[in-house]
């Protein structure tokens, strides 16, 4: 009998040290940043990373700032910005088609050269009092060019995450970097064009995107192989052709409209107090909105499905950018831009978390670029109206574009929700990307 109980007690004293090491191990294991940015050879494509997607965040801003000063119309530096940010959603797809079948250096070599070309031209061109449509004819290869670094990162960290439940965190860190880049981008455009020159910021741009594309193409260890996931895209063709996908390019159109209604009218307010320095300062209240929730999303273990998520955010985010027309002192606009900030990052995380789930892996740079650009396809749409809409009415009229976008996209998100929902679950389940519903971490 002593034998047997002293048995027992021993069996509940291992199972209780199982146990608590299995807690313990489950607790260390936990995904999280720092565990992520300790994954060996990360750091090697993150920093030139970081400087090669500025374009994106400096590009449109730069551009509006330049051709505004020298022609004095909003209509015309938000139609030349258009014209670039359309440019780049038209080629963005094919640009990450081709690197995932050539390869990414390829690919970025090439493009950031044509880039820094096309970008000092068009610069050239603006100071030099060329007429509109010649800025349109450089504003297209300067667009085409924009190098898509944030989905070749993407697809870097699957290639060293795999199976990983780290790609939830991984996702998660990518579009707070993003977001990061529309807090320094928007503010170092800004202070270049008001306080150095007008061509500042366009100029430090093409420089940022040639010396930061070719070191981030040298790191050719971490790239993906040519090849790889070619089954998948045999089987699927273009990630356009998924139902789940065309929806999220909507949401991504919509937040798109924010960004380019927020640069013009934002701008044209500041002007319009005599205040134009607080152009970036407003900016990157609402940049660092982004950033500031996408951290906070990133370190939620959450246990809502993504979909209903994204739905959730949406609405906020229609709600927040519905007010901004009535915004006239520059605390208010601060802090509805903050709002609204705030609002974007949750919807943009979720959208990406989606995609991972949604699309399979051979295709999945090509899907990141088509939200890559539906985002600047977005903004150029809303560029050029709130640019029209200032020159004609001013008064804040600028800002009732990113209202329009958000709500019209809101509208398609509901009606077509319920294909986030099933295509999520079945690719989930069948290739156990690590984007379970419920998710531990978006």
């Amino acid at each position: 009998m002593a034998s047997t109980v002293t048995s027992k007690k021993s069996k509940n004293s291992m199972t209780s040290e199982n146990s608590t090491t299995s807690k313990k191990s489950t607790a260390s294991a936990r995904p999280g940043y720092g565990r992520l940015l300790r994954t060996r050879g990360a750091w090697t494509f993150l920093l030139p990373g970081f400087a090669a997607r500025q374009p994106f965040a400096m590009l449109t801003i730069s551009i509006v700032l330049l051709v505004q000063h020298t022609t004095g119309s909003y209509g015309a530096a938000g139609a030349a910005a258009a014209v670039t940010g359309v440019s780049m959603a038209l080629f963005a797809p094919y640009s990450g088609r081709l690197a995932d079948r050539y390869g990414q250096r390829a690919v970025l070599v090439p493009g950031v050269l044509l880039h820094a070309l096309s970008g000092l031209t068009l610069t050239a061109l603006a100071l030099t009092g060329a007429p509109l449509w010649a800025l349109f004819v450089a504003a297209v290869p300067t667009g085409a060019s924009v190098p898509q670094v944030g989905p070749m990162v993407r697809a870097r960290w699957g290639v060293k995450l795999k199976d990983s439940p780290l790609l939830t965190t991984a996702a998660a860190f990518e579009s707070v970097t993003d977001e990061l880049t529309f807090v320094v981008g928007p503010l170092l455009a800004t202070a270049l064009c008001t306080a150095v020159d007008p061509a500042a910021g366009l100029v430090t741009e093409a420089s940022l995107t040639l010396v930061g594309g070719l070191v981030f193409a040298a790191q050719k260890s971490t790239q993906p192989s040519v090849g790889g996931g070619g089954h998948a895209r045999v089987e699927h063709g273009s990630a356009l052709r998924i139902p789940g996908v065309r929806v999220l390019i909507v949401t991504f159109l919509g937040i798109g409209t924010v960004f380019g209604g927020m640069q013009v009218s934002l701008a044209a307010f500041t002007e319009s107090i005599g205040e134009p320095g607080l152009n970036g300062v407003l900016y990157g209240i609402f940049a660092a909105g982004n950033m500031i929730s996408g951290l906070v999303c990133g370190a939620i273990a959450w246990k809502v499905a993504p979909q209903r998520r994204l739905v959730v955010g949406y609405t906020a985010l229609a709600l927040t950018a519905s007010g901004l027309w009535a915004a006239h002192s520059v605390p208010v606009l601060a802090g509805l831009g903050l709002l609204v900030g705030m609002c974007i990052a949750p919807a943009l995380i979720t959208g990406y978390t989606l995609v991972e789930s949604l699309v399979p892996t051979g295709a999945r740079t090509e899907a990141f670029t088509w939200l890559t650009g539906a985002v600047a396809l977005g903004q150029a749409a809303a560029v050029t109206v709130a640019g029209q809409l200032e020159d004609r009415f001013r008064d804040g009229a600028g800002f009732l574009v990113p209202m329009g976008g958000t709500v019209l996209a809101l509208a398609t998100l509901l009606a077509l929700r319920s294909r986030l929902a099933g295509r999520a679950q079945g690719r989930t389940v069948a290739r156990g990307v690590g984007h379970r519903v419920p998710v531990s971490v978006d």
